[in-house]
């Protein structure tokens, strides 16, 4: 009679603590994720290397460097004149250097150049790799970085086992917002596009990956307003919280 007592206690605590109604988990809402490097790599990790080169120049030069990074980019897709990311990214350099008058001798190119391979990722990429990883969902770049780049950080990080393929456009020798790039995910997954959530870092990513057909999701650290281009992400969010709750369900 005792025991039949004490089980029925452990019944109504066990219904009135909700453990009678757990439910396994959810699968997650995507076969995988997609990601654009700067999610998962701080943009502005460059910007000490930058202002050691250039003193009080630091935020300014990152800025130009950067906008014509992406600048030549898109040149270079619409003339058919594809580069190496990494290329490219020395010719942005030579260009944001000659603007701002100021001199670029080889020794200083080369240490500005490896800060592009020496990224820090951001503080919560870690932990979202993992959840998303423990959960079954496939992660893979989608990025205009070359492959040696995205290679380089995400060992000096300690992340390349997290992802199935660290996927560059130059496979195809393109460049996003080409929808000949964002192919590339659907076509290595060997998934349909609407089961592949993309991860943009900048709007105009954002934009493209959405216009292409992806579910997308912009993961806009910065705080930038939209692209005014008649295209909206399906969602955004300042940092990987809102990405793990839209493919897990939970943050």
């Amino acid at each position: 009679m005792k025991f039949v007592k004490i089980a029925l206690l452990f019944l109504v605590f066990a219904a009135s603590s909700g453990l009678a109604r757990a439910e396994p988990p959810t699968a997650p809402r995507y076969k995988a994720v997609a990601f654009d490097f700067f999610v998962l790599f701080d943009a502005n990790s460059v910007v000490p290397a930058v202002e050691a080169a250039y003193p009080g120049k630091g935020a300014e030069f990152t800025k130009l460097w950067r906008a014509k990074q992406f600048e030549y980019c898109f040149l270079r897709s619409l003339t058919g004149r594809h580069a190496d990311f990494f290329e490219v990214t020395g010719d942005a350099l030579a260009f944001a250097a000659q603007a701002m008058k100021l001199d670029l001798p080889p020794e200083k190119r080369e240490r500005l150049m490896n800060a592009y391979l020496t990224l820090g990722p951001w503080p919560d990429t870690l932990d979202a790799l993992r959840r998303l990883k423990a959960a079954g969902v496939r992660i893979v770049t989608l990025a205009n970085f070359s492959g040696r780049m995205l290679q380089a950080n995400a060992e000096r990080a300690g992340l390349a086992g997290y992802f199935e393929e660290l996927l560059s456009t130059e496979v195809n020798k393109t460049f996003k917002p080409d929808p000949a790039a964002y192919a590339l995910g659907p076509q290595r997954l060997k998934l349909a596009k609407e089961e592949i959530l993309f991860a943009a870092f900048g709007g105009w990513d954002a934009y493209g990956a959405k216009a292409f057909g992806y579910p997308t999701i912009w993961v806009n650290r910065f705080g930038l307003p939209a692209e005014k281009l008649g295209v909206t992400p399906d969602a955004v969010a300042p940092d990987m919280k809102g990405l793990l709750e839209l493919v897990l369900g939970r943050s």
